[in-house]
């Protein structure tokens, strides 16, 4: 069985999808990442949802941004693939649909992210390139990073 992936706005997610999407998000960001923030930022509300399923649950998750919400650049966030599956090497999938997401949807083809310092190679061979010193956000090294 393969990976199914989905994209939708905000509205169009179901009640258990968006439940799932968060508890998800929760699950690595705030307990395995021991980080404490406000993941609900109000950006998921103008947000496409990429998400995959896998026997009926949602392991991979990533926000997609017109220009100008995040960045001035079309942006993707939220990036994260449950850790039960890591294995499969899913992050290059899920990266590879939002990137194709927001071409298709926005006719966007530069794209910024907020990368963690730590994932600089793995974007890197998706063709970003590092723009911007390492910051701290919520305590964890980042840095933007572009595809054109």
């Amino acid at each position: 069985m393969s990976i199914e992936w989905k994209i939708k706005p905000f509205e169009a997610l179901t009640v258990t999808e968006l439940y799932d999407i968060l508890q998800l998000r929760s699950k690595i960001f705030v307990v395995e990442q021991n980080c404490v923030y406000l993941d609900l930022d109000g950006k998921d509300k103008v947000a496409l949802h990429l998400f995959g399923i896998y026997e009926d649950k949602i392991v991979a998750h990533a926000r997609l941004f017109k220009a100008g919400i995040s960045f001035d650049n079309a942006s993707i966030g939220r990036v994260t693939v449950d850790s039960d599956y890591r294995d499969r090497k899913w992050g290059h999938d899920l990266m590879e649909n939002a990137i194709a997401g927001i071409l298709e949807h926005f006719d966007e083809s530069q794209i910024t992210i907020g990368a963690q310092l730590y994932l600089k190679k793995f974007y890197e061979k998706l063709g970003f390139v590092q723009s911007s010193e390492m910051y701290l956000e919520d305590d964890i090294p980042h840095i933007e990073m572009i595809k054109s």
